[in-house]
This record gives C-alpha cells, sequence and structure tokens, in this order.
C-alpha cells in the first residue's frame, strides 16, 4: 500500500503550496502536517475528507498508488491539447477507468 503522506507531498507540491499554507487550510500546526508526510505519525482521520477537497482529489486517490496520482494529473494538464502521448499506468483501477473515459470519447454521438 502507497503511503498517504508521499502522495499529500506530490499533490501539495503539484499545487505549488507550502506545508505552512496546507496546514493553515486545516487549522494544524505545521510540524504536525509535516510528520503526516513523512510518514512519522498518522493522518488525523477527520482531515481526510478536508484534505481530498484541498487536493481536489477522492479521498481513495489519497491512498492510491503514487504512479496514479501521477499518471492522471499528466492527462489533465495536457487535455485535448496532445496530439501525441506515452502512458504508464501500473494501478488497473486507473488502467480500466482509463479505457472507460477513453472508449465514451471516441462514440460517435447520437444524430450524426
Amino acid at each position: 500500500m502507497m503511503n498517504i503522506g508521499l502522495n499529500m507531498k506530490i499533490l501539495r507540491e503539484k499545487q505549488g503550496k507550502s506545508q505552512r499554507e496546507i496546514a493553515d487550510l486545516l487549522n494544524i500546526d505545521r510540524r504536525t502536517y509535516a510528520k503526516w508526510e513523512e510518514g512519522a505519525t498518522e493522518v488525523r482521520s477527520s482531515l481526510i475528507p478536508d484534505l481530498a477537497e484541498i487536493f481536489g482529489v477522492g479521498i481513495a486517490d489519497l491512498y492510491k498508488n503514487t504512479d496514479a496520482i501521477e499518471t492522471r494529473d499528466i492527462l489533465r494538464d495536457h487535455g485535448r491539447s496532445a496530439s501525441r502521448a506515452v502512458i504508464i499506468i501500473t494501478d488497473q483501477e486507473v488502467v480500466n477507468r482509463f479505457l472507460d473515459v477513453l472508449n465514451k470519447s471516441m462514440e460517435t454521438p447520437k444524430g450524426k
């Protein structure tokens, strides 16, 4: 299982925020937040929904394999502007969701 702390660090850095900024949003001490990222202490369960909201991800995404988070963010950042892409996805659930989205985007709209 991937460390939630590492995922929090990746997501925080992608947003360009400091540990203090996230800690302030959660109304906790920066050192407490830093210990969560380091995996030195457990994340307070009551704040998991707030963390997910701050990072713009689902609660389950906080616990997923780091590769899945990075892949999804790359796709979101590039949207439809990329004409080519190389995607490496190591999480089977993410692969299935990606294929579902891809298949739906390729469907011909009704009436055309």
